[in-house]
């Protein structure tokens, strides 16, 4: 029985704004699901204009506008019904809340965010992210610990690749390096990285050394977001991290560090997609959302529907 059989609309603009109002668990211990939404509410790493803490919060807002399908997102374009209830076989989602974040506290609030995403894992679930600026996908990656190796995949303007700046080693930019140290990551494909970047030109040599494949949105696009999905292995585990400001500013204003010539979204769709019909996606976390520099708040509501299309592929095209 459906919310509508039993007299309650739960309507988007009414209730608790969980992740696309799906269930709520607050108690890790007791996960039973295919998917967890985590929120990472942590900016201490951002460099420049701050606010990606509000992002969790902004995109739970953002996402109950595509809350309406009790039926499932049936697409006419593919003729599939992406995200069905469980009931009738699709995943069980549910919203675990936020990792508890230590204000000026890097490595505590860290050490939390990976302890949620240890937790979703342990459950065998798929873990989804929410930032939170770009250091939070350190802890998220350093959760694999001791899992089966992943390959990682960067939708992004920044490479991200610096070592250490001002003795800063945990800071958004340096995920992508850090990353590339753990010895359970075979290789990095990094999408997007454009313009003036975060990582000076030894940092560029050091990631192609480490094992990094780096394209910018030109070189995309002339390839074609499939066969630039086809550039990572077939068949590795595959985290992806998707950063917003890898998408164009008209589109993706709110952020703390906008960069023109971005991807549009069904660039984005399109990568995840057929990434997703080669490679199973193991975790994923979209970062960067600063709300306030977004008064349309356009940004939110893209990073929603990239997340919810993009769990709609994944479940989609996965095994049952």
């Amino acid at each position: 029985m459906n919310d509508y059989d039993r007299g309650r609309l739960n309507l988007p603009f009414t209730g608790i704004a969980s992740f696309g109002k799906f269930p709520i668990q607050p108690d890790w211990s007791a996960i039973d699901a295919d998917a967890c939404i985590l929120g990472a509410p942590f900016d201490g790493g951002t460099q420049f204009r701050p606010g990606a803490r509000f992002g969790p919060r902004s995109v739970r807002e953002a996402s109950t506008l595509f809350s309406f399908g009790h039926a499932g997102a049936y697409d006419h374009e593919d003729d599939v019904t992406y995200l069905p209830p469980a009931s009738e076989g699709g995943p069980r989602i549910v919203d675990v809340g936020d990792a508890d974040i230590i204000h000026t506290d890097t490595i505590a609030s860290h050490a939390n965010i990976r302890a949620g995403v240890e937790a979703i894992l342990a459950a065998g679930a798929l873990p989804v992210t929410i930032g939170g600026d770009h250091s939070i996908t350190i802890p998220c990656i350093e959760a694999f610990a001791g899992q089966d190796p992943i390959h990682v995949v960067q939708i992004d303007a920044h490479l991200d690749f610096v070592d250490s700046r001002h003795g800063v080693t945990r800071g958004h930019g340096n995920p992508m390096r850090r990353a590339a140290e753990k010895d359970y990551v075979t290789g990095l494909t990094q999408v997007g990285i454009r313009n003036v970047s975060s990582t000076a030109r030894e940092g560029y040599e050091d990631a192609r050394r480490m094992g990094s494949d780096i394209l910018s949105v030109r070189q995309a696009r002339a390839l074609g977001m499939e066969a630039v999905a086809a550039r990572v292995p077939e068949g590795a585990r595959v985290y992806l991290t998707i950063d917003i400001d890898g998408f164009d500013p008209s589109i993706a204003p709110g952020t703390g560090t906008p960069s023109h010539g971005g991807f549009l979204y069904y660039e984005g769709l399109e990568f995840i997609d057929a990434l997703a019909q080669r490679n199973r996606i193991v975790g994923m976390d979209l970062v960067e959302v600063a709300p306030a520099y977004d008064p349309t708040e356009t940004t939110q509501v893209l990073a929603a529907q990239l997340l919810l299309n993009a769990l709609g592929r994944i479940f989609h095209h996965r095994p049952s």
